[in-house]
């Protein structure tokens, strides 16, 4: 890849009429290279059982093929046709609430073995009529793939394997469980009953744990297959995505991506965020530094928004200002989803880069000036490197726990991914870059400093890792919700943290409501943990009539590291004081530049430095260019370390450094 990759999703199949090469067209003048096509239509691939039809697939290619536009191709397994269902309707899914019923997507039964066989022709008969495409340049397994809640009768038995082959005998698997508890323990494994309605929370964080671990393997079997038809240039990926919050937030409950990266090649993502006045760019920079961890590498955005809902409509320059944003966090470039706006159907008014009018509009002049730019100055920015001081841990077994033992008694008020947004989004704030990596792929010595939102389950072996990390020298800031439970959130019966008491300095054993909880004038939200101090400082206690003796953050020094434990949800300036403590124990220098400035660092392929300086504000803003001499690729002025820079309203400067 020596170019920006720069496009969007084209459904030739729910265009109004026939117009693809006037589509075509009007993306290679706009500076597009790549669209997105296939992954949602089997019903128009495979119109009945047996009898295939891939025109409205090729004749995209053919036109393609033609006009010099690469294609990524998407197995079109998301979405299953309904005659599939009506000769096998065991191929919806089961979860909690019984068996869904057909007509939205992503709501099949991964694990039916109907659904697999099927799953499996198409795919090979799609990657047959591709083949001899060279604008074919990578596929796409599925889209956005979940488990969906799978309670069904082939997830159900599969697990009970599973439990077999783990704890051996019915007594190790009660006692694991403690199923006693409400006479839930059974006699022999032929006894397991339905666990859909379970009272054991720990029984389910189990059973979603290993639905993760079959959703990974889905995409594994999938990406095999693809295996057997690519050419050796061409890439595998998928789009994962996020938790959602009425937008991508935070960690996905229903995959694990680290488990599921190895079925893919090129990592790629989904990342949709707030605009207009509300676009800070954290979730763009949330995505990225979670997905370059993955392949320790660059990625591809599959799909972001060009309109989206009319809350998303952007204003002039943010279309631009959110495309650089991708290139900063080491993103291979961005497609829209998607090209064209649609007619009809659930997502009409989730508007794409041409209008309903299908003209070249405003968003479209938008588009193309991104285009432009991509050409001029993307070689110079492809394939940038980052090297954080800063992990951010995520763990998809503390999101679940937290999900059946809840901070905030089930109100939604305050979930794990709160948590781990409220720590990224103040390092984002503070300009202190982090990779956001699983605790699975931690590998704590690539980093002077370790952030664990809410890290609730921690196996013995990674205690004793972030120990040792410590120890060496590191530091450790954790939260609230940190060190409590085993992988399958069973609480350990030891003084907590657990196994971090000498570590930290302190322990604690009760929990409270924050109440009318202060810290440094701040009120607390939802929860806060009462900590006592052993060999720590206690940096703040609360400020509360009754809970006053009780430290809110501490410090302790722990051989030749640092570890701090902060118990209460504040406001983020608030954790921002503390954090600058923590970062100055580190070593790392925290930008006296502050949102809504963010800039964001890299190093290109030439070795050269380059900085991005993003405005996320209304208003111009001006700062003191903090860098080596250094000059702005787009309008080629130089600046010296101390020149002020100034920069406009939803605009950047893209700085390297000669």
């Amino acid at each position: 890849m020596n170019e920006l990759i720069f496009g969007a999703a084209y459904y030739n199949e729910y265009m109004p009429y026939e117009r693809i090469e006037t589509d075509l067209t009007l993306m290679k003048e706009a500076g597009m290279n790549t669209i997105r096509i296939a992954e949602s239509t089997w019903s128009t691939e495979e119109v009945e059982d047996g009898i295939f039809n891939f025109k409205s697939v090729t004749d995209v290619l053919d036109v393609a093929e033609k006009i010099g536009i690469n294609v990524i191709v998407g197995t079109p397994t998301y979405a299953v046709p309904s005659w599939l269902v009506k000769k096998f309707p065991d191929i919806m899914v089961t979860n909690r609430f019984g068996q869904v019923k057909y007509g939205p997507r992503q709501s099949m039964d991964i694990l039916n073995p109907d659904f697999l066989r099927y799953a499996e022709r198409i795919i090979r008969k799609l990657a047959q009529a591709v083949q001899p495409y060279k604008c074919v340049v990578g596929f796409q397994l599925d889209n956005e793939t979940k488990h969906y809640d799978n309670y069904g009768k082939f997830a159900q038995k599969k697990f009970l394997k599973f439990l077999k082959e783990k704890y051996k005998t019915v007594d190790d698997f009660n006692r694991a469980f403690t199923l006693a508890y409400w006479s839930n323990s059974i006699n022999k494994w032929e006894d397991l009953p339905d666990i859909s309605n379970s009272i054991n929370w720990n029984l389910h964080c189990e059973y979603e744990k290993f639905l993760r671990t079959c959703t990974a393997d889905y995409l594994k079997w999938q990406g095999k297959i693809i295996e057997e038809y690519k050419r050796p240039d061409q890439f595998i990926t998928h789009n994962f995505d996020f938790g959602w919050k009425g937008y991508s937030f935070g960690e996905q409950p229903g995959i694990n991506h680290y488990e599921a990266s190895p079925a893919v090649s090129l990592a790629g993502c989904d990342i949709y965020h707030p605009s207009q006045e509300e676009l800070t760019g954290a979730e763009i920079a949330f995505g990225g530094d979670k997905m370059r961890p993955l392949k320790n590498s660059n990625y591809l955005v599959l799909e972001t928004q060009a309109q989206g809902f009319k809350e998303w409509t952007p204003y002039p320059k943010q279309l631009r200002l959110q495309a650089f944003s991708h290139i900063a966090s080491g993103a291979l470039g961005n497609m829209y989803w998607n090209w064209h706006s649609i007619h009809n159907s659930m997502e009409t008014y989730w508007k794409g880069v041409l209008g309903h009018d299908l003209q070249a509009g405003v968003i479209y002049k938008y588009a193309k000036q991104i285009g432009s730019e991509y050409k001029k100055f993307g070689k110079g920015l492809v394939g940038l490197k980052k090297k954080n001081p800063v992990a951010l841990v995520t763990d998809n077994e503390s999101l679940t726990a937290l999900k059946f033992f809840p901070m905030d008694n089930g109100t939604g008020t305050l979930t794990y991914n709160d948590v781990v947004r409220w720590m990224y989004d103040t390092l984002y704030e503070m300009n202190i870059e982090c990779d956001v990596v699983n605790i699975n792929a931690l590998t704590p010595n690539d980093y002077k400093m370790i952030v664990t939102p809410a890290l609730y389950c921690i196996s013995e072996n990674k205690v004793k890792q972030l120990a040792d990390f410590v120890a060496a020298g590191g530091v450790l800031f954790s939260s609230f919700r940190s060190f409590y439970a085993d992988e399958k959130g069973s609480v350990y019966a030891a003084p907590h943290p657990y196994k971090l008491t000498e570590v930290f300095g302190m322990e604690y054993s009760m929990i409270t409501q924050a109440g009318k909880a202060q810290l440094l004038g701040e009120d607390i939200e939802v929860y806060a943990e009462l900590l006592e101090t052993k060999s720590a400082q206690s940096l703040a206690n609360f400020e509360h009539k009754y809970w006053k003796q009780y430290s809110a953050v501490t410090k302790n020094k722990f051989q030749n590291g640092y570890a701090y434990y902060f118990a209460a949800k504040t406001k983020k300036s608030v954790l921002e004081h503390f954090l600058k403590d923590a970062l100055l124990q580190a070593e790392i220098d925290v930008p006296k530049i502050h949102f809504p400035l963010i800039i964001r660092n890299a190093e290109n392929q030439k070795g050269k430095r380059i900085h991005f300086v993003f405005n996320y504000s209304s208003e111009n803003s001006l700062f003191k260019n903090p860098f080596s001499k250094c000059k702005d690729l787009i309008t080629q002025k130089e600046y010296c370390k101390g020149d002020e820079v100034e920069i406009a309203d939803w605009d950047l400067v893209v700085l390297g450094e000669e």
